[in-house]
């Protein structure tokens, strides 16, 4: 069995302030009217909410303006990442949306990490573009460059294994001198 209530607060799931819908008559009792997020359907009830309903559009208005421009201001940020990699080119770490998310915050924009759309974190260097979820449909996309820096001590220890591996070259190779000599 369905019941009419007037939401008086914004639910996402059911609608905004002041709009009438149906829902099950247990769901009305046993939880939008005792938490107050509803009234019974009734003409003094829409007459009730209608202050509320205007004042909670000027609202939704107001952080739709706030959530485009740091929609905006999102969409110019460009990201740079200096990492270490093995001598493949591959990150030793990975920059991923928790490292983006921090160094988003650090710039003075207040995105969660849940927000930053990264479908796997980056562990090769090269330029990518990331989403950034804001609010509702609105998403920005980001630059991320990673840098490659290589690694002091892995070049060291590739060039002391080319060196070694010319070494055992020139011994497997056998000289003059260390030839035995064939008795005839």
């Amino acid at each position: 069995m369905k019941t009419k209530v007037i939401l008086r607060q914004d639910i996402p799931a059911l609608g905004h302030v002041g709009d009438t819908i149906e829902v099950s008559a247990g769901y009305a009792r046993n939880f939008l009217l005792p938490r107050e997020m509803a009234y019974p359907w009734s003409q003094d009830a829409t007459l009730r909410v209608e202050k509320d309903r205007v004042l909670a559009q000027e609202k939704r208005q107001a952080l739709e303006a706030e959530f485009s421009q740091l929609t905006k201001r999102v969409g110019e940020v460009q990201l740079t990442y200096e990492e270490m990699v093995s001598a493949e080119g591959h990150l030793y770490g990975s920059v991923n949306s928790h490292r983006i998310a921090e160094t988003l915050q650090e710039q003075g924009l207040n995105i969660d990490e849940r927000n930053v759309r990264l479908p796997e974190p980056i562990r090769v260097a090269g330029e990518y573009e990331v989403p950034i979820h804001i609010h509702g449909d609105m998403e920005a996309q980001i630059k991320v460059w990673v840098i490659a820096v290589q690694d002091p001590n892995a070049v060291a220890l590739e060039e002391e294994g080319e060196a070694e591996e010319t070494e055992e070259e020139f011994a497997s190779v056998p000289s003059e001198e260390a030839a035995p000599e064939i008795e005839e």
